[in-house]
């Protein structure tokens, strides 16, 4: 290896606990939005689980309303957005 490379790997190396100091960080705000999205997901999956049962599409949306309280906003139950 030439002093360039070398340079170069050491440059990195210094960085990397820098570069996952940050990714945790960020890390954490992903794992945030990820569970809610999942939550989310899951209402949507028991409210289509409801309709395949063959029960009545205002049963079925009443019971998406009622699970999507703290989850999610409006008629239809879509994502909150946090800025």
């Amino acid at each position: 290896m030439n002093a360039i490379h070398l340079v170069a790997v050491a440059a990195l190396l210094a960085a990397t606990p820098v570069l996952a100091q940050d990714k945790k960080t960020i890390a954490e705000d992903v794992k945030k939005d990820i569970a809610a999205h999942r939550q989310l997901a899951q209402v949507h999956e028991n409210a289509a689980k409801c309709l395949e049962a063959g029960k009545p599409e205002k049963e079925c949306h009443d019971q998406l309303q009622k699970e999507c309280k703290g989850v999610g906003i409006g008629k239809y139950c879509g994502m909150r957005h946090r800025h």
